[in-house]
Order: C-alpha cells, then sequence, then structure tokens
C-alpha cells in the first residue's frame, strides 16, 4: 500500500481508494472478506475492474456515475444499495476529492459494506412497529367498545355506570397518549434531535411531588422512603424530561418490585444524583448489560419494554449517565447523575 494509506486496513468497513488515473492504490482487509477479492489482484487494477458493482436495475454503475470524467461539481454520491458479481448485494458510499473546486478528480475513495447491519436495523424498526402496534390494540379496542356501546344505549345506563365506562375511556386515551409519546420519543433519540428545554429545577421536591402523586392514586404511603442530602446545586435541567425519567423508574419500582422503595437524592461532582432502590428480586446479573436496551423486559409482565431504553437517552441527552445494579436488600438499584448545567447551557 501507499505511504499513509495503510490504515484503512484498521477501518470496520471496505474501503477502496483509486488515483488520478483510476488505478487501486487501496483495497483493504475488510473489502477482501467483503468482495473475496485479494488486495494482491485488486491493486494496480481499474477501478471499475477490481470493484465491479451494478444497480439494482441490473446496469454496470461506473459508467453511469463516471468519477473521472462527469460533471466537476459532483463530490460523491450517499448510501446506496448495489450489487457485486456473484448477486450479494452491499451499501456503498462514494467520495471524488478533488485539489481545487471543479478541477479533476485525485481520488476516489469508496466505502463498502454489508448489508447485515442496514437489516437489523429494519428489524428493529419492524419489530418497534408490532410491538406499539400490538400495545395500541387493547385500549384503542375498549375506547371503541365503550364509546360504540354509550352512543347506541345511552339510555339504558344509569350516571354510575356511565361514569365507571368514560373513566375507562379516559384511562385508555391516557394509555394510548403514552405509548404515542414514547414512539416519538424513540424516534428523536435515535436520530439525535431530542432536544432540551432546561430550567431551574429543584430535584428534591420533584421526587416528593411523584410520591405523593402515587400515594393519591392509592399507594400506601409507607411504601416509600425519600431521603434528600443538604448541598445539592441549583440544577439546570429539562423539567419534563426529568418527570419522564422519575416516574418511569418510581413506576418499575412499584410494579415489579416489592417492599420499600427508597429514593434518594445527594450531590455528585458538580451535579445531583437521584437512585430508586427497591427490596424485589433484583436483576439477574447477566440481564444488567441489556436493561437499558430497547424491547427488554423482566419477562414475568408485559409492556412495551421501551421505558428504561427512553430513560437512558433522556438521561444522556442531559449530559448524564444511568447505570442498574443491586440493592443493599437484593432489589434492583437504579442511580442517574446529572450534570448541574448553568444558564449558559440553555438551548
Amino acid at each position: 500500500m501507499t505511504e499513509g494509506l495503510a490504515g484503512y486496513d484498521d477501518h470496520p468497513d471496505g474501503v477502496v481508494v483509486a488515483d488520478a488515473r483510476g488505478q487501486v492504490v487501496v483495497f483493504n482487509r475488510a473489502v477482501e472478506q467483503i468482495t473475496g477479492v485479494t488486495a494482491a489482484a485488486a491493486l494496480g487494477k481499474q477501478l471499475d475492474a477490481a470493484l465491479p458493482l451494478e444497480g439494482l436495475d441490473g446496469r454496470a454503475w461506473w459508467p453511469c456515475v463516471r468519477p473521472y470524467d462527469g460533471m466537476r461539481t459532483v463530490t460523491g454520491h450517499p448510501e446506496r444499495n448495489l450489487i457485486l458479481p456473484g448477486g450479494q448485494e452491499v451499501l456503498v458510499t462514494s467520495r471524488y476529492v478533488r485539489d481545487e473546486p471543479r478541477g479533476p478528480v485525485t481520488r476516489v475513495v469508496v466505502a463498502v459494506r454489508g448489508t447485515r447491519h442496514r437489516a437489523r436495523e429494519e428489524l428493529s424498526r419492524a419489530e418497534l412497529v408490532s410491538t406499539v402496534a400490538h400495545e395500541l390494540r387493547s385500549p384503542l379496542t375498549s375506547v371503541k367498545g365503550f364509546t360504540a356501546t354509550l352512543l347506541a344505549k345511552w339510555d339504558r345506563f344509569n350516571d354510575d355506570q356511565k361514569r365507571l365506562m368514560l373513566e375507562t375511556v379516559n384511562a385508555d386515551a391516557d394509555r394510548v397518549t403514552r405509548l404515542i409519546t414514547e414512539l416519538l420519543d424513540i424516534a428523536r433519540i435515535d436520530s439525535g434531535r431530542l432536544a432540551v428545554s432546561r430550567q431551574v429545577v429543584d430535584i428534591g421536591k420533584v421526587v416528593e411531588r411523584h410520591v405523593a402523586a402515587m400515594t393519591a392514586a392509592g399507594e400506601d404511603p409507607d411504601l416509600f422512603k425519600v431521603r434528600v442530602e443538604p448541598g445539592i446545586p441549583e440544577m439546570w435541567v429539562d423539567a419534563d424530561k426529568l418527570d419522564q425519567v422519575l416516574g418511569n423508574l418510581l413506576e418499575n419500582a412499584v410494579r415489579h418490585g416489592a417492599g420499600r422503595v427508597t429514593i434518594e437524592v445527594e450531590p455528585e461532582g458538580d451535579g445531583a444524583a437521584v437512585t430508586v432502590t427497591d427490596e424485589g428480586e433484583g436483576i439477574a446479573d447477566e440481564q444488567r448489560d441489556r436493561v437499558f436496551t430497547r424491547f427488554w423486559r423482566s419477562g414475568r409482565r408485559g409492556g412495551t419494554g421501551l421505558g428504561l431504553y427512553i430513560v437512558r437517552g433522556l438521561v444522556e441527552a442531559h449530559g448524564g449517565r444511568i447505570e442498574v445494579g443491586r440493592g443493599p436488600g437484593g432489589g434492583a438499584r437504579f442511580r442517574f447523575v446529572l450534570p448541574a448545567a448553568t444558564p449558559d447551557f440553555l438551548d
């Protein structure tokens, strides 16, 4: 390989580089594995001979794009599906390097990778759609059933029966709203477009408010123990996203844990840490690395399995971190740390 280009062998994707004459000067190990062609056989050949590619329509690709004698405003091509000899489908990205604008091409750099990664992404999207559709079906069926019944037989029900059905419809509508919010959060996290609107928040009071809301909804007040240490700095965080994080962790602790739920808020570095611990069975050691991935479930109960994936995304959007471990009593222990931030970081 040409001096200074040997580092391409460390690249995880296949890389092919052709010089100003169209001769291949780099053919790295990854592209050898993808194409089955050795570097020794490819180096020195013309690009279209060393890496023959066809479009999905069966036409040869290099004569169509004409990197060396095509339009001088073209700088390359975004990733697209192309076919290698033998029918193997690959993802190809190209870049045309010019020493001066609109000058002749001095180097063509081509990245090649297999479609396995994209197939995994597509499978993950399909599973996401399937999961959310399944979760939406039940509340929507309930909403449709109760509203149709009330519209058709309104006069046959007394006020208490009507109230019960309307309360059920309202609860199911809230469930649908939560599912849609989860789906939108997933899209923003995956695309890196999750916006954080910071304001001054008293995390201790937020925790106490969540606990008060859960006890007002019927949970035993003795179920919760809250400890807020002094010295917590002024925290600039997104109040709504903090509510999502705390709501999810507390709901999980009550639903999937057992015994008392302990919430601790304490200073940590230049920010604050919040720890939520239950006294249930905890999470097996071999499962902990998967807790914050999509569709992880404890195995005992249903749900979308997206909640903790979103929690991690919300915490990391603040520049924080979250971890899971085992509490003193053997239950699950979730701990997240947020930097204090300052008004200078306001979006």
